[in-house]
């Protein structure tokens, strides 16, 4: 016999400790009391995954057999999209789309910045000292307008590069534009924050402040987000069932790890490293980082401080080398020398890197139970570039995938006529609850998406 109380836990319930606050995953017992044998709803969320400089379209474009048309179900995995292919029955790939209409009119500014908000960067000699910079607002900015009164944390910016720049760093616009793609409005270009340290804090700290002294003064007292909530922890699981139990230890065991992994990047960095000038917090190399900031990003959509998230594994105009997977020149100097096959197939090698972190990504997402599926299941996924041959900056055919509960999965759409980049926006905000006329450069929302 299944015996339903009129006690809940409010969804919104945090665990408070000594400059900690521990949110809490969606639990069974969250569901009010007389609805708890209904299954809950899902929570919208959306993610966004930039990677830079184009992509090597030669080993991107799904296989399909000869013959026109728009929707593709029988298609194969090009080289760079193996990854995913474990995740095909909740995967679109979609191609066709353009961010402009003319070839050479994507500079890196260009790509980055139109890429969420439909239009280009201003154009004048005040921009590349920043005082005259200027966009729109971001489609990620409208869906978290929605949601901010429902969250903690209206989004999440996250990037993976330091935000050191100065001057101009492509063709007299501000490196503003390359190290972004989130805009809260015209003016207000959103900074991507890399340090998982400030991250971490920023979802479990409660210090109120992000000043590095305050931050290490914290640090010297060797006390982690879990002990410092120890007591409420326990008192919280004694009331909980088996389920729920086991649901709380796996999101209390990632909070754990995560932690640590950060903990271990601060005494790392103060070793003498060759090559490597990480500030405190960053881990020392670059795939170790990138799983760091995925693993932040499935911990704050589990635990509900934030429903919007963007991510940028690189800023464009990105010299970071990639030694791991064949590649010691600068990316951006790189990509703009592949006229041999063989530096072609090595510009591919990078791509093929960025989509099997993401993958992982995807696998994690997919592995954490949310309400009657995944964290997977119940959000919207976009993971793409602002070009697509990066060695002609090639505004058109832009490399995009789409992955979650939005749409029928087991896809590949290739879209013909070039429809703006825009029109899946006005399309995924309508799917998110947030519907709107236009966003920059939008004609309408696309079809079959809808399917």
């Amino acid at each position: 016999m299944t015996f339903v109380t009129k006690r809940a836990i409010p969804r919104r319930t945090v665990l408070r400790g000594v400059g900690a606050t521990l949110a809490l995953p969606l639990l069974d017992a969250m569901v009010p009391a007389l609805a708890a044998q209904r299954t809950p709803g899902p929570v919208r969320r959306l993610g966004v995954v930039y990677v830079p400089n184009g992509m090597a379209m030669h080993r991107w474009t799904p296989i399909v057999a000869s013959g026109g048309g728009v929707e593709y179900k029988d298609f194969g995995f090009s080289p760079t999209l193996k990854p995913l292919e474990p995740f095909r029955d909740r995967l679109v790939v979609i191609g066709g789309l353009s961010v402009a209409r003319n070839a050479g009119d994507t500079v890196h500014a260009r790509a980055s910045t139109r890429f969420l908000t439909g239009v280009p960067p201003k154009e004048d000699i005040a921009a590349a000292t920043g005082s005259g910079i200027q966009a729109a607002v971001s489609m990620d900015q409208v869906a978290a307008r929605t949601f901010a009164d429902h969250t903690q944390l209206a989004s999440l910016e996250l990037g993976l590069d330091a935000n050191d720049f100065a001057g101009s760093c492509d063709g007299g616009y501000s490196c503003t534009y390359t190290s972004t793609i989130s805009w809260r409005g015209p003016t207000t270009p959103l900074p991507m924050e890399y340090n998982p340290r400030v991250v971490f804090e920023r979802l479990f700290g409660d210090d109120g402040t992000t000043d590095t002294a305050a931050r290490q003064a914290r640090l010297k007292k060797d006390r982690s987000i879990l002990d410092s909530v120890r007591e409420r922890i326990l008192s919280l699981e004694r009331g909980l069932g088996p389920s729920d139990r086991s649901k709380f230890q796996e999101y209390l065991e990632g909070v754990r790890d995560v932690e640590r992994r950060i903990q271990k990047a601060e005494q790392q960095s103060d070793r003498e490293l060759p090559l490597i000038d990480q500030p405190a917090g960053i881990p020392p190399t670059y795939e170790d980082h990138a799983k760091l900031m995925f693993d932040l990003q499935v911990l704050a959509y589990q635990s509900d401080l934030t429903r919007v998230i963007t991510f940028m594994m690189a800023r464009e105009l990105s010299g970071r080398a990639y030694p791991q997977v064949g590649v010691s020149e600068a990316h951006h100097f790189f990509f703009h020398d592949t006229g041999a096959p063989e530096k072609l197939d090595r510009y591919a090698a990078i791509n093929e890197y960025h989509v099997r972190l993401f993958s992982s990504y995807v696998e994690k997402l997919r592995a954490t139970p949310d309400g009657d599926g995944s964290l997977l299941d119940h959000m919207i996924l976009l993971f793409g570039c602002g070009m697509s041959d990066g060695n002609g900056h090639t505004p058109r055919n832009l490399p995009l995938v789409l992955l979650g509960g939005a749409t029928k999965g087991g896809r590949y759409l290739n879209y013909p006529g070039e429809p703006s980049l825009a029109n899946l926006h006005l399309t995924l905000l309508d799917k998110l609850g947030t519907p709107i006329e236009s966003l920059g450069d939008s004609s309408g929302p696309l079809d079959l998406l809808s399917i």
